[in-house]
């Protein structure tokens, strides 16, 4: 018999959320440390981008990534601290609110909600939520 793909969550452990985005899609990835030190995922999320979306800078794409998969995690990781990661180095500014884009300082805003400390990750360490963002998100043939 194999491991389940799917880990009950316990809310005595910490949870780590993953996030990336592509051209087509924004993803995520809830995991949790088990009993054995591995890393075992809770929640997947992912959805595609809207057309309107699609036109989103990077950092954009990146940010909206966070704010669906919290606004989607709520009942998990409200009141929690909990740790975000990201293949994306521009969003660490999330907490500060820094910059002159109105609609990432507005989300960063949205997200104080929140007790999470963000991370950076390479995009190789990333490979879950990746794989969620691209998920069946072929572009658009008009």
């Amino acid at each position: 018999m194999s491991d389940p793909v799917l880990r009950a969550p316990d809310f005595d452990k910490q949870f780590l959320v993953i996030t990336d985005a592509c051209e087509h899609g924004v993803g995520a990835v809830v995991m949790q440390e088990g009993p054995d030190k591995e890393f075992h995922s809770v929640v997947f999320l992912s959805k595609k981008l809207s057309e309107r979306e699609n036109h989103w800078s990077v950092s954009e794409k990146e940010c909206y990534a966070i704010v669906y998969a919290l606004e989607k995690l709520h009942p998990y990781i409200w009141r929690w601290h909990f740790h975000l990661q990201t293949d994306h180095a521009a969003l660490q500014w999330l907490h500060t609110a820094k910059g002159n884009n109105k609609k990432l300082i507005w989300w960063s805003l949205a997200l104080q909600d929140f007790d999470f400390e963000i991370q950076h990750i390479s995009g190789v360490s990333n490979k879950v939520a990746d794989a969620l963002s691209h998920e069946s998100f072929p572009e658009s043939t008009g």
